[in-house]
């Protein structure tokens, strides 16, 4: 099973070698925002994302855009920290009202599920930068 750490590097690299793509045919930041509509990278960047083989939504919203995948609000940590005789491995950093807790076990992790936050348009422009690792620097504890 990947971790945290792993899917956050892969996925990182793949975003990378796309934005590139797209600032070397001169796309400006509204119009690669744009290019991460769910809806065009289901047709143009199928191998992005497993769930775009089946159209599948991660987020049931209208104008789904899948520039911030992961969520710059999203904490993770390699070595999970004891609390109430259970181990934190992530959790929400502006604790969105529509996040929710996963336990298994003694193991809790963040499900992002129902949070919508990063994927408006507005969220992203906001936080926009061409480098992904950069908007996403303080997800790893």
């Amino acid at each position: 099973m990947m971790t945290y750490a792993q899917w956050f590097t892969m996925h990182g690299n793949k975003h990378r070698e796309l934005v590139q793509r797209l600032l070397s045919k001169g796309l400006a930041q509204e119009e690669i925002i744009a290019y991460f509509r769910f809806e065009n990278m289901v047709e143009k960047e199928k191998d992005f994302c497993e769930l775009y083989a089946t159209q599948t939504k991660c987020h049931e919203m209208d104008d789904l855009n899948c520039y911030l995948c992961a969520c710059p609000n999203f904490r993770f940590t390699q070595n999970p920290k004891l609390k109430e005789e259970k181990l934190i491995h992530s959790h929400c950093d502006i604790d969105s009202k529509d996040g929710k807790i996963f336990e298994h076990e003694k193991n809790v992790h963040q499900d992002c599920s129902g949070c919508l936050v990063p994927h408006h348009e507005s969220y992203i422009t906001k936080h926009f930068d061409t480098e992904w690792f950069q908007v996403m620097k303080a997800c790893e504890d």
